[in-house]
């Protein structure tokens, strides 16, 4: 069997966004707390940016660290969640608002008095 880590090229760089889009990752699984609007715009930033790093990877898989991909793989990860998890929560605030305001609307005396 043969060692893979001796047959790479000793010129590989990291991708240029695979700290970027674990950093957003996480921030978007965290964020999603926050009334899910920054876990949203985390998740989405995330995705593009490891979109455009994947197509490098697809040109030159050799030229690419296999730590910084595997970071990017993660990061998408994380921000797929992000996004799920921000979704969730924006889709139940809007319940929320909308049970809230059906039940104001209903009974408006009992709001006032």
């Amino acid at each position: 069997m043969e060692n893979n880590q001796f047959n790479q090229p000793s010129f590989q760089t990291p991708l240029p966004n695979a700290t970027p889009v674990l950093v957003l990752g996480i921030i978007s699984i965290v964020g999603c707390f926050c009334y899910g609007i920054i876990g949203l715009v985390c998740g989405i930033v995330a995705l593009v940016l490891a979109q455009k790093d994947l197509a490098l990877y697809a040109q030159n898989p050799t030229g690419y660290t296999p730590g910084s991909l595997s970071n990017l793989r993660a990061g998408r990860v994380c921000a797929i969640i992000g996004l799920c998890l921000s979704a969730l929560t924006v889709i139940c605030l809007i319940i929320e608002i909308f049970v809230v305001g059906l039940g104001v609307l209903s009974h408006p005396q009992s709001v006032w008095n």
